[in-house]
């Protein structure tokens, strides 16, 4: 079943029990699918920072000519850096036994960008076999670089207050991650495939959904609403854009055939 809501998230809602009812004891949650679109253009920046040749940290070699050039641009690890963060006015937000966890793993934090709710701790464990030394860039932020031994106890942490917190690693530069606080409890932050799916559980309410990446907001907030005793009828929505459509194949040949055409002119 899809529904058809105002926003940019295709959401498809199947399995759907009759009779949904609000009350503790028959409250049921129904699979909620959709897909982002115009991911092209989101990139972690850390990317950028290593292809300075006064880094040295990675080398780049020079593309080859029989690879084609959509192959060759870099691409978002979307599975850890795109955040939809989902919020809801009428749905309470269960506490939360330890906080929400965050690994450092494969040199890199997972997830990438995190966005949580007002006062809510971070549970940081290092999962590598060797050590890090995460800190958060503003000094005011209250976490400041400490060493997480391979293996060792987790590091937790409550930001200050609401917006966005760059954190870094003092022992691999390559990490660059980002905690966003919401004004507002949020009930969960989900991941799109590689594909671009989305997939999650809602209960029976009105949600919010937003992207983030690199700890900001890209796109335009969906709104998502789950009615109980929902039926089978088909309510389609468009795709959750998160950036601006890419130029087609088209617009490009315009784009040079209008340079030629100057060109001659200005000849």
């Amino acid at each position: 079943m899809k529904i058809r809501l105002k926003g940019a998230l295709v959401v498809s809602l199947a399995g759907v029990v009759a009779g949904v009812m609000l009350s503790p004891s028959s409250l049921f949650a129904v699979p909620a699918k959709g897909k982002v679109i115009h991911t092209q253009d989101l990139l972690n920046p850390v990317w950028n920072e290593a292809k300075d040749a006064k880094s040295n940290r990675y080398y780049f070699m020079e593309p080859a000519s029989t690879v084609p050039s959509d192959v060759r641009v870099l691409r978002g690890h979307f599975q850890k850096e795109l955040c939809i963060a989902i919020s809801s006015t009428d749905v309470a937000v269960p506490p939360r036994q330890g906080g929400w966890k965050v690994k450092v793993e494969g040199g890199r934090t997972s997830p990438v960008t995190f966005v949580i709710g007002p006062g809510e701790q971070i549970e940081f464990s290092n999962k590598d076999p060797w050590d890090h030394a995460l800190y958060a860039v503003d000094e005011k932020a209250g976490f400041g670089d400490a060493t997480m031994k391979a293996g060792g106890p987790p590091r937790t942490w409550i930001p200050p207050g609401p917006g966005k917190y760059e954190l870094r690693d003092k022992l691999f530069p390559s990490v660059r991650s980002w905690i966003v606080v919401s004004d507002k409890p949020v009930l969960k932050s989900v991941y799109p495939t590689r594909k671009g799916e989305l997939q999650t559980d809602l209960e029976a309410g009105t949600y919010t959904l937003q992207a983030y990446h690199n700890g900001a907001p890209v796109g335009e907030p969906a709104t998502v609403t789950v009615k109980p005793g929902a039926n089978n009828a088909d309510v389609p929505i468009g795709d959750l854009k998160v950036g601006a459509p890419p130029k087609d194949k088209d617009d490009k040949k315009d784009e040079k055939k209008d340079d030629k055409t100057d060109d001659k002119k200005g000849g």
